[in-house]
């Protein structure tokens, strides 16, 4: 076979119904005489799933779900689906973060799921969150929330130095230095030296496309033109000491957040929970806004977290384990179920599903402000454009590496970026995909 065949055949692996023919032995079945319900099994990290498997159990007879929590992301639970899925006994249903389905889709973790959903399915999901599960055309997963970064501030300290909410780029910088003259102890927010997905969201609102697809090629760029004038930006503020710079949830940034030391923290949605959570005493000092704007006349928005629901090529039951899944991201019930495991933001990517969340959510910590109407304003203006790369776990890594010296002195934001695209291509090159960087 020559390599210009291979090449070919990889590429095609990612954007077509390949999964379909990957199906092997599946990790769940029925009771062997055929009599009981259909057997499913679920993996997922995500807080509050347990309630909603034992919600759906109890719900109806034809379908058990047996429920496994595995470890976060980058603690394990990646490397265990892929593992899992390279001995071909995946479980039927997985959860997949936004940034891995591609990777995964490549790998042929996830089955192709575009068939099995009609239409009148489709609509119901923000369009912006199906297409983040969209490649090529082809649904590989299906969206449980979609989260656009928003601004989480200290009203209280703003509104003591006659600070007003910036709803610029530009405004924010002018806020930052206002701040510090004010206070020389304290700064609006942070540049996080692993804030890779952050710096991603800032970028995607700029209007980069860090990778995109066409004519059998992956198209990688991380520093075009909107990234380089994003990089350029925070690189500013770093230099010239007007935001802190230090890895976000660390124990230090935790800290800042706490003792008011840092006023402002920019994330996806479902961060307003977890302030709420890992900072009860801010309890009627912080508000949200929407995220600064670099042109208020044309808005748009980047996203920061947001998980998904896949059937694997293992299942042996995809319609039923589609089923599931579709009650999962659907259904009231379901939505309430996780909810009662305690406080959650996470703003749904089925729009219809906002009125129970606003419901079910004490938002007094925001001093009764409508989180989830700010969020649904805000969800809308997420650009469509995005793409997330085939070995983004490996991009995160280079990048991160290159913005915790950049934030020692040792090196640029932009010299970060450049670098992670740098140590990407040979990744991909590796699984035998057409790749250029223009």
């Amino acid at each position: 076979m020559t390599a210009r065949r291979r090449v070919r055949l990889a590429t095609a692996a990612l954007f077509t119904a390949m999964t379909l023919l990957l199906a092997g032995c599946s990790s769940g079945g029925s009771d062997s005489a055929g009599t009981g319900p259909v057997r499913l099994t679920f993996w997922s990290a995500l807080r509050g799933t347990q309630e909603v498997v034992d919600e759906y159990n109890r719900s109806q007879d034809k379908i058990r779900v047996d429920y496994q929590q595995v470890p976060s992301g980058p603690q394990g639970g990646w490397a265990k689906l892929s593992n899992a899925a390279r001995a071909g006994n995946a479980p039927d249903v997985a959860t997949i973060e936004y940034p891995q389905l591609p990777g995964y889709a490549i790998d042929g973790v996830p089955r192709d799921l575009t068939d099995l959903l009609p239409d009148d399915v489709r609509r119901k999901f923000l369009p912006q969150a199906l297409d983040l599960t969209t490649l090529d055309g082809r649904i590989y997963s299906v969206p449980v929330d979609i989260e656009p970064m928003m601004f989480f501030y200290r009203k209280d300290v703003l509104t003591r130095h006659g600070i007003q909410v910036p709803k610029t780029w530009a405004e924010f910088e002018t806020a930052a230095r206002a701040l510090k003259k004010a206070d020389p102890g304290s700064r609006l927010a942070s540049f996080f030296t692993n804030g890779s997905q952050h710096m991603a969201g800032f970028a995607w609102q700029a209007g980069a496309q860090w990778f995109r697809t066409g004519d059998d090629t992956w198209r990688i760029t991380l520093d075009d033109a909107p990234t380089r004038k994003v990089a350029a930006y925070w690189q500013r503020l770093v230099d010239q000491d007007l935001v802190r710079v230090e890895p976000v949830d660390s124990q230090q940034w935790r800290a800042h957040l706490q003792n008011g030391e840092t006023v402002g923290y920019m994330a996806g949605a479902w961060a307003a929970g977890s302030l709420m959570n890992s900072t009860p005493g801010g309890k009627g000092k912080w508000a949200i806004a929407p995220l600064p704007q670099w042109d208020p006349a044309k808005p748009s928005l980047g996203t920061q977290g947001g998980s998904t629901f896949a059937v694997t090529k293992d299942s042996q039951h995809p319609e039923e384990a589609l089923e599931f899944i579709l009650w999962m991201v659907t259904s009231p019930d379901a939505l309430r179920a996780k909810l009662s495991s305690g406080i959650s933001s996470a703003y749904p990517a089925v729009p219809a599903l906002v009125p129970v969340a606003r419901k079910e959510m004490d938002t007094a910590y925001y001093s009764g402000q409508d989180i989830f109407g700010l969020f649904q304003e805000s969800a809308r203006l997420v650009s469509p454009r995005w793409q997330w790369g085939p070995r983004m776990t490996s991009t995160i890594t280079s990048v991160e590496d290159g913005f915790a010296k950049a934030g020692a002195g040792s090196g640029s934001i932009i010299g970060a970026l450049r670098e992670g695209e740098r140590r990407t291509l040979p990744d991909l090159s590796s699984l035998g995909l057409s790749v250029t960087t223009n």
